[in-house]
Order: C-alpha cells, then sequence, then structure tokens
C-alpha cells in the first residue's frame, strides 16, 4: 500500500485527496541566524481570558501570544500552507494511525528537551474532561476520546521511543496540526497547571521576558528565545503586547510612533487610515467571519417553529450591504455562508442562503408569523464589548431592527472583551451577541464543529442538532476530500434552516504599521507574523 503523507499545504494541496507531511525545514539552524534586527517591536492586543495554556486558550488576546510562545508539530505560513515544525515528518499508511517524528534538537526555553511524550501527555491532558480545557473538543477525533467520562490515556496516542509517537484518529486529523491546541507541554506544566499557565515555558520563536513579563490589563512583554532552533528565523529582538482598552486608543498611539503594529483599524478610522498610514496601511482579504449568536435558551428564540422564524427574521432584516459601505468604508464583504472565502470548502450557493439577504417584506412576515405562536414583549438586545472596534455596527444593527421590523432593539455593551466572554460562557448574556470566528486552521471544519457541534468549545449559543453533529461525523470519516467538503456543504444547510448565528459578514483583515519597522506581513489568519518585522 502506498504510503500517504500530509504536505506542504492544505489549501494548496487538499484537493488531491489523503495528503502528507514530510519535512521541509528551510532556513534551520539558529534563531534569527546571527542578524537579528535589533528592537522590541510594540503590537496591539487584548487581555488573554485565562492563563496562557494552549489548550484552554480560545480567544484572539491570549491566541496571539501562546503562538509566539510555542512550536507545534507543524504550522501554516502566510499563505495558510502547511510547513514543518518540531516534526520531520507525519506518514500513514491507512490514513487512519499516523506516525510522528520529531526533530532531534528540539528544545523548550528552560532547555529540556521537546520528546515523544511531551506532546501526548499534553493532548491526554486537554482530552480529559476532568480537566475541563477550552479547546478539549479538538481531541474529538483521536480513538478513545470521550465527551462524557474522564479519560487519563487516549487509546489512540502512543509513544514509541523519546521522538516518535503514534496517533489513531479521523482522515483529516493531520489537517489541525498547526493549531495551538495542539502544542506540547513541559513535565513542569503538570505540577500546578494554573501557575504554569501565568509564568509558561514554551518551544516557539519567543520566550517571557522573566518574571513578571505578564501585567495583566497592561502588557506582555516577549524576548526571542535563544534555544530555538526550528525552521524559522526571528528577524527583531521581542514582541512588547500592549494592552488597550480601545483601537481608537491604539491607532492613535500607532500615528505618534508609539506602537509599531495595530492588527486591526477601528471603524471610525476606515475612511482615512489608507490615506494617513500610505504603503504603511494593510487591507487584505482575511480569514475572519463575524456573526450574531443567540442562545437556544433565550425565550422567543429557541430551536422550535417560533425561534427560527425570529431568527431568520432577523438576519433578513440586516443591510448588510448597507452597514459595510457606511462603517466598514467597503472592507468588509457580505457573507454567504458559516465559514470564510479564504479556507478551502467555502461554497457560495447553499440551499437556504437567502436568508442571508436583506429583505425587508420578508422579514416583516415571519416575525408577525412568530408573534401569532407568542407575541415578542421587551426590547432585543444586542451585546459586545465596548472596548473593541465593534460598538458602532452594532449599534446600526440594532437601529436597523427597530426601523425595519418595528420593535424595540439596543446595544448591551460589556467594558472588557473577558467580561463579554465570561456571560457568553455562562449563558447570561440575555439577547443576541456579537460572535464570529478566526480561522485556527485553513479548513471549513473548523469554522463549524468548534461554534456548533454539541458541547463544543466555542458553541456559546448553546446549539445542539443531532443530525448537523452526524453530518460533521460524516464529514471528517469521509474517504476522500471531495466526500469530505460535499458533507460539510450538506452541514451547512442544516444551520441554515436552524439559524444558531446570523452570518453577517467576512471580515477584511485591516491594519496598519510605523514608521519604526519593516517587513510587515498579515497572514491567513489576520495575524502579523511577528517573527519577519524588522525593527528600524
Amino acid at each position: 500500500m502506498k504510503r500517504s503523507k500530509i504536505g506542504f499545504g492544505f489549501v494548496a494541496l487538499a484537493a488531491a485527496g489523503a495528503l502528507a507531511l514530510s519535512g521541509c525545514a528551510s532556513g534551520g539552524g539558529s534563531n534569527g541566524g546571527g542578524d537579528a534586527g535589533a528592537g522590541i517591536i510594540t503590537v496591539n492586543n487584548t487581555e488573554p481570558q485565562k492563563g496562557l495554556i494552549p489548550a484552554d486558550t480560545t480567544e484572539v488576546g491570549g491566541g496571539k501570544v501562546v503562538d509566539a510562545l510555542w512550536e507545534g508539530l507543524v504550522y501554516y505560513d502566510a499563505d495558510g500552507v502547511t510547513q514543518m515544525g518540531v516534526a520531520e515528518s507525519i506518514e500513514s499508511d491507512d490514513n487512519i494511525t499516523w506516525t510522528v517524528n520529531l526533530r532531534d534538537d528540539a528544545v523548550f526555553s528552560d532547555g529540556t528537551p521537546v520528546l515523544a511524550h511531551n506532546f501526548v501527555d499534553a493532548w491526554n491532558y486537554a482530552a480529559n474532561i476532568d480537566n475541563a480545557m477550552g479547546n478539549q473538543y479538538f481531541f474529538s477525533a483521536i480513538k478513545g476520546f470521550s465527551e462524557t467520562e474522564p479519560v487519563e490515556a487516549l487509546e489512540g496516542l502512543k509513544v514509541i521511543d523519546d521522538h516518535t509517537f503514534t496517533i489513531e484518529a479521523t482522515p483529516d486529523f493531520p489537517d489541525r496540526l498547526g493549531y495551538s491546541a495542539y502544542y506540547p507541554l513541559p513535565d513542569v506544566a503538570f505540577e500546578d497547571m494554573e501557575a504554569f499557565g501565568q509564568n509558561p515555558i514554551g518551544n516557539g520563536l519567543y520566550k517571557l521576558d522573566g518574571e513578571g513579563a505578564w501585567k495583566h490589563d497592561e502588557s506582555i512583554s516577549l524576548v526571542k528565545n535563544d534555544t530555538y532552533v526550528g525552521p524559522r528565523e526571528v528577524s527583531n529582538e521581542g514582541i512588547d503586547f500592549k494592552v488597550y482598552a480601545s483601537l481608537d486608543a491604539a491607532y492613535t498611539d500607532l500615528l505618534a510612533g508609539n506602537l509599531d503594529v495595530l492588527d486591526q483599524i477601528p471603524d471610525t478610522s476606515f475612511a482615512v487610515f489608507e490615506d494617513e498610514l500610505g504603503d504603511r496601511a494593510i487591507n487584505q482579504a482575511g480569514a475572519l467571519t463575524t456573526t450574531l449568536a443567540i442562545s437556544t435558551s433565550l425565550p422567543h428564540f429557541g430551536m422550535d417553529e417560533e425561534g427560527k422564524l425570529r431568527r431568520a427574521a432577523l438576519s433578513m432584516a440586516v443591510d448588510r450591504e448597507e452597514i459595510i459601505d457606511v462603517i466598514f468604508e467597503g472592507t468588509n464583504l457580505p457573507a454567504v455562508d458559516f465559514t470564510s472565502p479564504v479556507v478551502d470548502g467555502f461554497a457560495d450557493d447553499l440551499a437556504g442562503k437567502e436568508k442571508l439577504e436583506f429583505n425587508l417584506d420578508e422579514a416583516k412576515k415571519l416575525w408577525a408569523e412568530a408573534d401569532a405562536i407568542s407575541p415578542f414583549e421587551g426590547t432585543v438586545e444586542v451585546a459586545t464589548n465596548s472596548d473593541g472596534p465593534h460598538q458602532v455596527w452594532i449599534e446600526a444593527v440594532a437601529n436597523q431592527w427597530a426601523t425595519n421590523l418595528g420593535i424595540s432593539a439596543a446595544p448591551k455593551l460589556y467594558p472588557t472583551f473577558a467580561a463579554f466572554l465570561d456571560d457568553r460562557e455562562a449563558d447570561v448574556v440575555g439577547g443576541p451577541f456579537r460572535a464570529g470566528w478566526q480561522g485556527d486552521y485553513p479548513g471549513a471544519y473548523n469554522y463549524m464543529q468548534p461554534l456548533y457541534y454539541t458541547g463544543a468549545s466555542s458553541n456559546h449559543g448553546f446549539y445542539a442538532n443531532p443530525a448537523f453533529d452526524a453530518k460533521l461525523d460524516e464529514a471528517i470519516n469521509a474517504a476522500s476530500h471531495e466526500e469530505r467538503n460535499e458533507k460539510l456543504n450538506e452541514a451547512q444547510e442544516i444551520l441554515l434552516e436552524d439559524m444558531p448565528s446570523i452570518p453577517l459578514w467576512y471580515q477584511g483583515t485591516t491594519g496598519g504599521y510605523s514608521e519604526g519597522v519593516d517587513n510587515v506581513v498579515f497572514g491567513w489568519n489576520s495575524v502579523p507574523i511577528f517573527n519577519e518585522i524588522t525593527k528600524n
């Protein structure tokens, strides 16, 4: 039987069916090759919701830091193409059992070697429901996973020797391995995981700048990790993640030269940022989607007939193009599905996509039909955090609902993203709320399983539909790439029927950088490639 390998690009090679990953370390050698540019780069960020534990980090503020501190078996380059990280090869004879061979020179930033058991131990810990990791469901594809019973060691993971282990999982599993949930942990992490999350030790391009490097709600300071000997290089001396209460404040600092890189332009500056920044402005396609999620426990908005009518009515009462033109200056695209145009599996011809189109008459009709079942009284509050760039468009959506449906609608603002996430997870928001997704890896499945699978890590609408779950399960076990995408499209059509969230638009990647830095490139997932940035 031909040995299958997962190769150099999910996006580029996925259509070939079963792929292959084999070693392609380009660059290699020491961290930065001795020619690293001097200086610390400063970038904007939000305060991480939790400790910096890869398998428990599910939001962007923590994710950017975790990705800088760690390296996985593979990583995704700027174009979303899979490249070798700690792995030298990932091979299979049957697309079910994968043999992973590690480089023998990888070490954590404290000098301890990165061995096969560091991956297996970290994955077993994350998959065990007793440990309540936010990314637990990323391990559901591995044999032996249970969402109801604690499992100390997954049957599908076996350490062969210090630099070899095997994974028995679904055929699509290797496509995901660049995501942070699959990073290794040093032995010391298991002595006190909570304390480790405050002062983590990774194996990546950067490390924390000593004790006190994380000043909560202020900054997180990283320096170049001189123990790193992998395929990538670092062209600066470190990263200072500065926590801002608003993107407007961050943009002001960027213009004043007090911030090197801003990874999202505030909506108040969309009309002027390209003129103000010139060739230092970033405006490109991205892998971010924006939705409005609605908890299935919210009265009048459940998964019964009334709830589905109201969800569809709210969706069709939003004039996406008007908001994109007026607020986003045309930098976004109206959503036609639940994924992103830049990832494999995107589809723009799904049954039910008309629910994502502005249709005032139909929206009024559906809302009236819902009222005939059970009259709605009170105010529809639409929630977001005020320390991000979303308040203006949230207000616009509320105004459109009020005008187009003749109902009372208003924004509900949280002071911080962390507080907003806490209420989402506790199911106490009390109305539709801003949600969405920034891709963990460049595939359509990633835009559905974490958000809509029953009990999944980011399913903050608490949606549960066995038919949808079954269709996703069929997709990841499909024999061919084409069949996998066909099943994913069928799963999306179930989402369009139920509308657990309201897709609004695909968010363009907007950002900018100061005159103090060069070589600023934003990746497929709208995050700057920090290690390539040089300080002038």
